[in-house]
């Protein structure tokens, strides 16, 4: 009697790769435990005292998930799988050691095309699929970064005066893109002409912030011949990729846009004793107005620059860094009208747009529990 398959795709991810021809036939994992050693600390040491990037924590934390990420997909070739869906990584403590962890649901069907692995889950590899863009490596970029004592020493006098903080942005701003480009660099080696569901989350490591993109390399046929030496990138969700693409756009670059502002000692000791009454406190309500300008006017111009027709899918998040100091951040997709793009159905199926709930919920025991889906 065969052996029964497991894997962490949904019923509804089911139903999706069905429709392209895929079935599940397992969860693959691969692993790394890394440690910086003292060389390493004492480098990353002398670094954040200056300031930027901290190349030997980010050296470090790439090649732990560079080889936890290369046994997955060596897991998937021995057990003959077509593709790796819903890619995931974690970055967790282990003894006094950083252990690197990839999991993802192997998928297997009558096309004998070289193995892909895909960040998006299976409902988001359908729209990218069925919008053209074949899945073909999941990428990566990172960037391990501190804001350092001369920069910081620079921005704390600058507090004193309301506005930008441009030491402060420029670092964000520089640090962001690198992240980006090294993302893109896998990318142009994999062959790829896209980079499509791009995720971004920033996280504190060994006493610096890391800033980690994923997303999946693509090949579309339509797309400009000069996208090969310059994948385009995109973090629209598959569903919204998939809705432009029918509009008959498609991505041109994932555009992203900080500024840090100060309210200024007087500005915020205003704000402080504003604070006692009821009412509008005019100070903040500026100051949060005017770096949203700033970074909308950055995006404009990037965008601009790279010659889209729009940017879409805007998100702007607020970070309070300090007393008197906010992080504005913008993101958005820019795009660019194309003659030969289209979908390959009229309409997605409700099972790639209805999210899964859980269905394991705390109850009278007490358990605080939070679920983790192998590969989704």
């Amino acid at each position: 009697m065969p052996q029964p398959r497991v894997t962490g795709l949904s019923g509804n991810e089911i139903y999706c790769m069905q429709l392209k021809g895929l079935t599940p036939t397992g969860i693959v994992v691969g692993n790394s435990v890394q440690s910086m050693g003292f060389l390493g600390s004492v480098g990353s040491a002398f670094r954040g005292a200056i300031g930027g990037e901290v190349p030997a924590v980010t050296e470090m934390i790439h090649a732990g998930r560079e080889a936890a990420f290369e046994r997955m997909v060596g897991e998937a070739a021995r057990e003959g799988v077509r593709g790796v869906v819903g890619v995931s990584s974690e970055l967790r403590a282990l003894a006094g050691n950083s252990e690197f962890l990839f999991v993802g649901s192997g998928v297997v069907g009558s096309d004998a095309t070289k193995l892909f692995t895909s960040a998006g889950d299976a409902q988001e590899l359908y729209c990218h699929m069925d919008a053209g863009y074949q899945p073909i490596h999941f990428v990566f970029g990172n960037i391990a970064y501190a804001m350092g004592v001369v920069g910081g020493i620079s921005g704390t006098l600058k507090t004193l005066v309301r506005g930008e903080i441009k030491e402060f942005s420029d670092i964000f701003n520089v640090t962001r893109h690198h992240a980006l480009d090294r993302l893109v660099a896998q990318a142009r080696k994999a062959g790829a002409n896209a980079v499509v569901g791009v995720r971004t989350s920033v996280m504190r490591f060994s006493g610096v912030h890391e800033m980690y993109m994923t997303g999946t390399a693509a090949i579309h046929p339509n797309l400009p011949a000069e996208y090969k030496a310059s994948p385009v990138t995109s973090d629209l969700t598959g569903e919204e990729l998939w809705a432009m693409t029918s509009l008959g756009y498609a991505p041109v670059k994932l555009l992203i846009s900080t500024s840090v502002y100060s309210l200024g000692a007087i500005g915020g000791l205003k704000s402080m004793f504003k604070g006692f009454v009821k009412g509008e406190i005019s100070d903040l309500t500026t100051l949060v107005y005017d770096a949203r300008e700033n970074v909308f006017d950055r995006l404009r111009a990037d965008a601009s620059a790279v010659g889209a027709d729009e940017v879409v899918g805007i998100k702007t998040y607020i970070v309070e860094l300090g007393s008197s100091l906010i992080e504005i951040v913008a993101v958005g997709t820019a795009v660019r009208r194309l003659s030969n793009l289209g979908v390959a159905t009229p309409a997605l199926p409700a099972q790639a747009i209805i999210r899964d709930k859980d269905t394991w919920l705390s109850g009278e025991s007490g358990f605080d529990l939070q679920s983790t889906r192998a590969g989704s």
